[in-house]
């Protein structure tokens, strides 16, 4: 194996993908991904659902039919092999990679405690910085939801956001992002490894 294949594996194995999921498949997906060796991230949220006379709390995944996963593209024949796997998504027949920064926030997020959920996806907005807490650091676009402010933090590929509650007193605001177009999402699906792969 020469030097740049190496490189480029190694470059390969350190970024983070998508698979999308069949409906309530997630958690199936997650544990297999895992099972083969690869990074796996499936951040979830609790919610409370109501059975007639009764509550469950029920933990639910933040993206609905997407899982994120870390590892070498040379598995992802196999990845798609997995049951309830639908595709892995992507641009132009190729596996988009997810922004590593956009999958650090989210998980400091969900490992904050605080209370964190599904959110409509934004571009615009006021976007802040979170100078102190458990979320320093982390930057995503404020919004107000019952009189609280809540941080919304995206995954622009997926076009997918979560919030998370923060304190007004400890976000200042940032210089505005240039805006840039993001091409329709495509996914790749197992029929075109089948087509393109030996």
């Amino acid at each position: 194996m020469n030097q740049s294949y190496e490189y480029i594996a190694d470059y390969q194995a350190s970024q983070w993908y998508a698979v999308y999921t069949r409906h309530q498949h997630e958690k199936s997906v997650a544990e297999n991904l895992a099972g083969r060796g690869l990074e796996v991230f499936l951040p979830a949220y609790e919610a409370i659902r109501q059975w007639g006379d009764r509550q469950k709390r029920l933990s639910l995944p933040l993206f609905p039919c997407y899982v994120f996963f870390r590892g070498n593209l040379e598995t992802r024949v196999r990845v798609l092999s997995i049951p309830g796997v639908h595709s892995i998504v992507g641009f132009a027949g190729q596996p988009a990679i997810i922004e590593r920064s956009e999958i650090e926030a989210i998980r400091v997020a969900v490992e904050s405690h605080f209370l964190i959920e599904p959110h409509p996806f934004l571009r615009h907005g006021d976007r802040v910085l979170v100078k102190c807490g458990p979320l320093a650091g982390i930057e995503g676009i404020l919004v107000r939801k019952r009189g609280l402010a809540r941080l919304v933090l995206s995954a622009e590929l997926l076009q997918k956001s979560v919030s998370v509650e923060v304190d007004a007193y400890s976000i200042e605001r940032v210089a505005r992002r240039p805006e840039f177009a993001l091409r329709p999402i495509q996914s790749i699906s197992s029929s075109h490894f089948n087509n393109t792969t030996g």
